[in-house]
Parts: C-alpha cells; sequence; structure tokens
C-alpha cells in the first residue's frame, strides 16, 4: 500500500468571525490499574464502551467492504486454549499484517523490537491471560509531546473460523500484537485510521525521537557512515518503495511498500569490499531476487563462514541487497534519531529538548508563508531562540548542532478525515546590530514586524512545506539569537501544532504569548526518551572514550589489543574484581565475530561484542546469587535460561566442562566465551536449516565451523 497518498484538496474559504477554532481532541485517559483492581474485585472481565466491539471502532470506509459476512468479537480464551500475551524468547517479529493495510505501522513496530527496553516501554511487559486476568490491557504512545497510556479489552475481531482479521502472529497463541494494533486504532479513531500513514510516524509514536529523512535519488554521498552511525545510536530505520500499478515487481519488491532496515554490514569480496543493508518485508514473506538476495550467487563470493551467518535461505521477509541497489529501488529512507546527535557524530553528550505548543488561528496568528506576499506573515508565531557555545564539543565553539521539528495537530478524532495541511517554518539569524531591537520587542512581549522579514533573508532560503505530520530540519548554527516562524503554506489555514528544538545548550522563549495554554516545557538534562537515558545503562561517556581511544587511528583491532581494552574496562556495578580475560579468550572471541577471517575486529564487529558484554554482564550479576564472582552449574543452567535460549542439561554440562574450572565453576570471562559460541552456532543453525530440525554441510563448511571457531 502507498506510504502516504498526497491529499491536496482545496477547502471552501470561511469569512473570517463565522468560524470557531477546531482545538486537537485529546485520547481518552483511562486508570488502567484501577480499572483492573475493579473488574478483579468484582470478578468480571472488562469491556471498553470507549472503543467497542462494534462496527464503528472498524471504521466507515472501504475497509468495511473487504470484512466477512460473520464478523465476530472474541477473546483470546476463546480462540486458543492457552493464549500468550508476549513471548519475551522470540527474537523475530513474527506478526502477519491482516485486512488493514497499514505496513507502515508493522514497519516502524519490526524496528522496535530491536530495542527491548523501548519495546517494553510502550508494551507493558507485566500482563497476562493467566495472572491478574480482567480482560484488560494497556499501551503506551508518545502523543504530540507526552506519553499517553491506551487502554483496551481483549475482544478481537475474527472470522467465523475464529481467525483474527487484523494484525496476527504466526505463533497463534500469541495476541500482545493484534492488542497493540487495537490501541494504535483507538488512539486514532478506528481501525480504518490506520489504513494510511508513514513509518516514520509510527516510529515517532513509539519513542518521541527525531525524524530524518533521507531522498535516496539525492543520497549523500556519506550515506554508508549515516547509516553506520545510525545503527550505533540505537536508531530506528524504515524505508518505502517507489509506488506503482503492479502490486508485486518481478525484482521480489512490492510497490508503494515499507520495509524495516534491520542491518547494515560490510563483506569482503573476491574483488573487494561491498556494503549491505538487510531489509524486512513486514508481510513476513514476499523478497528481492535480485543480487544478494537467498538464492544468489554473490554469496559464492564470501568466505564459507560469512556466507553461513549472513545467508538466510528461507521465506521469511527478510532479505540483504546492496547498498547501490538500495539506493536505486527505494524511495525514502526514514531514521528516527532516540538522541538528536546522528549528523553531529557528539555521542553521549547531554542535550537540552524545549517542546512549545502553539496554533494557528484565522484572523490573528494564521498568517501563512512568505511565498504568498500578503504582508501577513509576522503574524505568526514567533520563537526567540537563543543557541549558546558549549566549550566541551568537540566541534568548534562557533558550530552547534541544533535539530527543529514541526509537527501539527489533527483536529479531528479521527487520524485520517482531515488531510494534512502543508507545514514549514523559517529561522532567521539576528545579527548584533539587531540585538538592541529584538530585544526591546522581547522584553515588551511583541512580535516582530512585517519590516524585519523583508529585509532579512531566512537561514533556510530553500525551505519546502510539506503536507505531513512533521518536519524536521538539521542545523549547524553560530551560537547567537535566532528567531523561528512557524506556518502553514497557505495563509487563514487553523491548526494546533508542537514545536521542538534540540540542541547541547539553548534558550527558547515566544513572543506575544496570548494563548493561555501555550506553554514551555524545557529538560535541561540528556535528552529522554521512554523516561529514561536513552543511551544503554553501561554505555554513554565509556563507548566515546573507547571510540576515541581505540578505533580513532587503528579501524581494526588483533587479539592482543582486544585483550587490553577488555581488561582494562571500568565496568559499572560489577567491582568486587579484576576481569582477566586470556589472550586464549580472545583469541576464541574474535574468531567468533570475525565473519570475514581478516584476524581481527573491525568498530562494527566490536559494537556487536560490546552490546553483547553488556547484556551477559547483567544475566552474570543476577544469577550469581552467591556473589561469588562464579556461576556454579545451578547457576549456569538459571543464566542460560535467562537469555532465552534453551539448552539441555547434557549441552550445559559439557560446556561447563569445556568452559569452566576444575570445580565447574564458570568466570565471567568464560561465560562471555559460551555464550558467544552458543548464540553463533545456534544462528549458524537457524541459518542453514531448511526444515528446523537439521543441517547438510559441506566439509570445508564443517571444517570452518568447528576448528576456526
Amino acid at each position: 500500500m502507498p506510504f502516504l497518498q498526497c491529499m491536496k484538496k482545496k477547502k471552501s474559504p470561511v469569512p473570517l468571525g463565522r468560524s470557531i477554532f477546531q482545538k486537537h481532541t485529546p485520547p481518552i485517559q483511562q486508570n488502567y490499574q484501577a480499572l483492573l483492581e475493579s473488574c478483579l474485585k468484582n470478578k468480571c472481565l472488562f469491556t471498553d464502551d470507549n472503543f467497542p466491539a462494534h462496527i464503528s471502532s472498524i471504521g466507515t470506509g472501504a475497509l468495511l467492504k473487504k470484512l466477512p459476512r460473520n464478523l465476530q468479537w472474541k477473546r483470546p480464551h476463546a480462540l486458543h486454549k492457552s493464549p500468550v500475551f508476549y513471548a519475551a524468547n522470540r527474537k523475530q517479529l513474527d506478526l502477519c499484517q491482516g485486512l488493514v493495510e497499514n505496513c507502515w505501522f508493522l514497519a516502524a513496530l519490526e524496528a522496535l523490537t530491536f530495542h527491548q527496553d523501548i519495546l517494553a516501554a510502550v508494551v507493558p511487559q507485566n500482563q497476562s491471560f493467566e495472572r491478574k486476568y480482567a480482560g484488560i490491557f494497556h499501551f503506551r504512545f508518545w502523543h504530540f509531546g507526552e506519553w499517553v497510556d491506551v487502554v483496551v479489552d481483549d475482544r478481537l475481531p475474527v472470522n467465523e473460523a475464529g481467525e483474527l482479521l487484523f494484525v496476527s502472529s504466526v505463533y497463534k497463541n500469541v495476541f500482545w500484537g493484534a492488542l497493540l494494533e487495537k490501541a494504535y486504532a483507538k488512539l486514532y479513531g478506528s481501525y480504518e485510521d490506520l489504513q494510511i500513514g508513514q513509518v516514520s510516524e509510527a516510529l515517532v509514536d513509539f519513542t518521541g525521537g527525531v525524524n530524518t529523512r533521507i531522498k535516496l535519488a539525492e543520497a549523500p554521498s556519506d550515506l554508508w557512515d549515516i547509516l553506520t552511525r545510525a545503527t550505533y545510536s540505537r536508531s530506528l530505520m524504515g524505508c518505502q518503495t517507489h509506488s506503482g500499478t503492479t502490486k508485486v515487481l518481478k525484482n521480489g519488491l512490492v510497490a508503494g511498500h515499507a520495509y524495516t532496515v534491520t542491518g547494515i554490514r560490510k563483506v569482503t569480496c573476491q574483488y573487494g569490499p561491498e556494503n549491505l543493508v538487510r531489509l524486512r518485508n513486514p508481510w513476513g514473506k514476499i523478497e528481492w531476487k535480485g543480487d544478494w538476495s537467498d538464492s544468489s550467487s554473490k554469496w559464492e563470493l564470501l568466505s564459507p563462514k560469512e556466507k553461513i551467518l549472513l545467508r538466510k535461505n528461507k521465506e521469511d521477509g527478510e532479505f540483504w541487497m546492496s547498498l547501490r541497489d538500495f539506493k536505486i529501488h527505494f524511495v525514502d529512507l526514514m531514521i528516527c534519531k532516540l538522541t538528536p546527535d546522528l549528523m553531529s557524530q557528539e555521542d553521549g553528550k547531554k542535550w537540552m529538548y524545549s517542546l512549545k505548543s502553539g496554533r494557528w488561528v484565522k484572523g490573528s496568528t494564521a498568517g501563512g508563508s512568505l511565498g504568498f506576499c500578503n504582508g501577513n506573515f509576522w503574524m505568526n508565531p514567533q520563537y526567540w531562540l537563543n543557541v549558546l557555545p558549549v566549550e566541551d564539543s568537540k566541534k568548534s565553539l562557533n558550530s552547534c548542532n541544533v535539530v527543529i521539528s514541526l509537527m501539527q495537530k489533527h483536529s479531528s478524532k479521527h487520524r485520517n478525515r482531515a488531510p494534512h495541511l502543508f507545514i514549514g517554518f523559517l529561522l532567521y539569524k539576528v545579527t548584533y546590530l539587531l540585538s538592541f531591537l529584538l530585544k526591546q520587542y522581547q522584553e515588551s512581549n511583541r512580535k516582530l514586524p512585517p519590516a524585519f522579514f523583508t529585509r532579512h533573508q531566512p537561514v533556510n532560503k530553500h525551505q519546502v512545506f510539506l503536507d505531513e505530520r512533521e518536519v524536521t530540519h538539521d542545523f549547524h548554527l553560530e551560537p547567537c539569537v535566532y528567531v523561528i516562524v512557524p506556518s502553514t503554506l497557505e495563509p487563514q489555514q487553523e491548526s494546533e501544532f508542537v514545536l521542538r528544538v534540540f540542541s547541547r545548550k539553548h534558550v527558547l522563549r515566544i513572543f506575544n504569548n496570548l494563548d493561555d495554554d501555550i506553554f514551555l516545557l524545557q529538560v535541561n538534562v540528556v535528552f529522554l526518551n521512554t523516561l529514561k537515558e536513552i543511551v544503554d545503562r553501561y554505555e554513554g561517556k565509556i563507548w566515546e572514550d573507547f571510540f576515541a581511544k581505540h578505533f580513532e587511528q587503528n579501524p581494526e583491532i588483533n587479539a592482543v589489543q582486544l585483550q587490553k581494552i577488555l581488561n582494562n574496562i571500568s565496568w559499572r556495578n560489577f567491582q568486587s574484581f579484576r576481569l582477566n580475560f586470556s589472550l586464549d579468550s580472545c583469541q576464541g572471541i574474535l574468531a567468533l565475530l570475525d565473519l570475514n577471517a581478516t584476524g581481527t575486529l573491525s568498530i562494527q564487529e566490536f559494537r556487536v561484542l560490546w552490546k553483547r558484554l553488556l547484556f551477559y554482564l547483567e544475566v552474570f550479576q543476577k544469577g550469581d546469587t552467591s556473589r561469588s564472582g562464579k556461576l556454579d552449574l545451578v547457576e549456569l543452567h538459571a543464566a542460560v535460561q535467562e537469555t532465552g535460549i534453551s539448552l539441555s542439561n547434557e549441552v550445559c554440562n559439557l560446556m561447563a566442562i569445556r568452559y569452566g574450572d576444575p570445580d565447574l565453576q564458570i568466570s565471567f570471562e568464560s561465560f562471555v566465551c559460551f555464550m558467544l559460541r552458543v548464540e553463533i552456532m545456534g544462528e549458524a543453525f537457524r541459518n542453514l536449516t531448511q526444515d528446523g530440525k537439521g543441517i547438510y554441510l559441506r566439509e570445508s563448511e564443517w571444517m570452518m565451523m568447528t576448528l576456526y571457531s
């Protein structure tokens, strides 16, 4: 389905003074905990009158024509004997699109599953069909500047055979996806309102992050570097194919369809390096058929080990393609930055976040754009932005990275019943000669006059107005005073909006604060998301220092360098004894992660190891109940189970003999080697198996998998 149809319907002009401003309808607030306790006390199942099990919750448009005649609403207990809310050990999304054409929603959700901490904030995990079950569930979304809790009952639309009509799971007893979709539909009015959308919208709704859109036909020369930084900075990425009349193209791609970017990899071919992008079709099937597809001969150009670990010869919707083909066959790349430092490369630094809500009102603040030459542009809301220098910035004190985002609110309860207005903003720099004038206007709470805007050019001279929910721009600005003027393209168009500014240090105020409900929220802390720090709990400054110390001069590290790094890490919350990775252990780790068999780890491969180390550290500490700094056999079994991996007792015992001391005690260093080997070998099996039961290996592949690793 198309991401977003261009809606440019002309509204009939309404004489000034005859219309009443229509405010955005906020979502209905329901107290999940109070409703749950009430249902448990009264021994009844929750029924949501605000989003009833009725055709009105599905919609009134084209979606109705797809519905079966005998539509029914049933709870999961009526659909499966042992329903499960969320399967934590599932590494794949394993959701399937239903009758609603909301591939954009599923593509964003797929991206979210790569960040389990953020997913847990959207999908609270302490919900179940057993303990404290009362037919009520809740989910959290970022909605125009604030996190809202959306409550739903678990009655889901099904056909006569009891099959879910909309989102469902590959595992028929798992229902979190269907319930999440229902909550999202309730937030925006109905299931019908999820028919048209952009993956970038859902990414922001799931994270509260900042969007960057890259037109791939005009992609910058450093696109690969941007993708790499986005991957390292925990950004979520989606993309869109060209629209067309044919649904499924000969090359296997779906026209006008949303895909998730699930990974990137630089591989070493016989002719040199190749940049690959991994994508997933949210349908869970129908894949790319060109170079680097599952059946492509290109895989023969790689080392046997790299081919085994990267290639998945199965129809699961996930595939690889070259960066070159990616730029040809896809239109847009959407990157949702959880921290707004993607372009500045100032990882781990503190960012300020300011949010202001405003409105364009006819005859008052709806001046339209400069392009209409009606002399009313100055009437638009004006915001005073003082960008301040930061002493610890890696960049020059004369250049500050600033991200500005403008988001319009829909006035209707239903998301798709009112088209988006064309919106944008202009940014003006105020020179020192004009600072006295600006101070006079700011102190008297008056807007800058029309003459200011006719005599001065904006910083963003080529601002394009878009009929999208959000417009975002990255700037590199000198420390100075600026004025932001958000507007619609045409004058006298009404809407509420949210203006967000992100930078290392700034002050944001409004001129002429006429409306009581316009407010300022300024947070002088690390840019927040999902109600906590976005950067991994143990990363931040440590990772930044490591990068500067070990990789800026040497992009590849060998086993000796890896040993030095690991044994000198200042592990937070793990100070009881000093780590002691042996050279043999580091050689084993390098062999497992060094896919192209160079004998070194790249920054990309080290990043994979770093993330696994943080996870293993948490599991190890939780499993070490005796606080001895080692795991015995019982603790090892529990720790492995905590990771979501299922191993038999025999395999666990053998690994303890292989990696443990004479008393079968496992140190943290040994636990790391043990878990890496289990995960890598498991991934290799899943990629090679055709039936899930066994694999066939050539002799060279067997030697590579057993001897080298």
